[in-house]
């Protein structure tokens, strides 16, 4: 029999249960008595014969289309942050959902913005996904609640709408603590000029990790540039232009893996070898970066496919009615930031 010829009764019989119940397992009837171990078996019976509610039936039953929309600030076309989309995707396939995409400028106006909210609307999505292609605030279109709303790697200014967004602080305590893990006690940060919530936790969880490890994080060597690789260098050569070596920085932590890249450049004008005269960590773990310096740079992991998923998790158990959203919205949840090891961090020279 031809999956397209599968019906609910097909599956009943199969499984040995009734219409009914067959019912209630794959429309997620929550008020449904049935044993966990018959809604496995109805599950896996479904989906060997290749069946699947249908989904305008559905849809004129629940008010739901199993549509979700996405606006992404710029993610599309910035790769590690394309990651959300991963996440999102697949939480939303696993769910029955799909997705609709529509990127938008970071630079787009609140007008502009709005109507790309109100496209998704008129295609009744049952919830919103808003994501940013960089952790920071933004101001949102006022339409946005109109549906269930999630923003993902962004919080909301003067909102009250349920948010994920990465650990900075935690982050920038994991990647100093590398460095005084491996024996470095004179450490510098090349950080960001950008005024977002990054640059000011970073900075932030920097100073307050050397000052626990009994060393004065205030006096450690900060330079700020534009975060690439340009910027990078820059820092990195004011950073380690030091006549006294015994004053130079043995360590640096970088804002972000595109500045490490050009602390690596500054770094071998200099003579220096990383990691035996220099060790360095980075953030982001943009793999086309970090995996293929040499040697292979230590940095943070941002979690964003992890961003995307949860916000999708959360996103659907508000559009079915299975947690409170606004209750949710009252602070943003945070997602750890883990290290990911490689081979540019070593004990300083003695």
């Amino acid at each position: 029999m031809s999956s397209k010829n599968i019906g609910i009764k097909d599956v009943a019989v199969a499984a040995g249960v009734s219409v009914t119940t067959v019912s209630h397992v794959l429309n997620e009837v929550s008020y449904a008595r049935v044993r966990p171990e018959t809604r496995d078996k109805v599950r896996a019976v479904a989906e060997q014969l290749g069946y699947g509610p249908n989904r305008l039936a559905q849809a004129l039953r629940t008010q739901r289309t199993g549509m979700l929309g996405l606006v992404s600030e710029d993610i599309a076309t910035t790769p590690h942050a394309g990651r959300i989309i991963l996440g999102a995707d697949e939480a939303a396939k696993a769910r029955g959902y799909n997705l609709m995409i529509i990127n938008t400028s970071g630079s787009a106006s609140l007008e502009s913005r709005q109507a790309d909210v109100e496209a998704l609307l008129e295609r009744r999505v049952d919830g919103i996904l808003y994501a940013t292609m960089y952790h920071r605030d933004v101001e949102l279109p006022a339409n946005l609640g109109s549906v269930p709303s999630v923003l993902v790697d962004s919080v909301a200014t003067g909102g009250n709408i349920t948010a994920v967004i990465p650990d900075e602080e935690g982050g920038a305590r994991a990647a100093v603590g590398a460095l005084l893990e491996a024996g470095h006690t004179r450490v510098g940060f090349i950080n960001n000029t950008d005024d977002v919530p990054a640059t000011s936790q970073r900075l932030q969880a920097f100073r307050a990790t050397l000052a626990e490890a009994g060393l004065d994080g205030d006096a450690a060597p900060v330079e700020s540039e534009v975060s690439e690789v340009q910027g990078g260098y820059e820092a990195a050569r004011r950073i380690l232009a030091r006549e006294d070596r015994a004053d130079m920085p043995t360590a640096l932590f970088c804002y972000n893996d595109r500045m490490a890249m050009g602390a690596y450049r500054a770094a071998a004008e200099l003579g220096l070898n990383i990691p035996a005269d220099l060790s360095i960590v980075g953030f982001d773990d943009q793999e086309l970066i970090a995996a293929n310096l040499h040697p292979g740079l230590t940095t943070v992991a941002l979690p964003h496919y992890e961003m995307g998923a949860w916000a999708t998790e959360h996103l659907i158990d508000a559009v079915e009615g299975k947690t409170d959203l606004t209750l949710m919205a009252l602070h943003p949840t945070i997602l750890g930031c883990p290290l990911v090891r490689r081979d540019s961090i070593a004990a300083p020279r003695k």
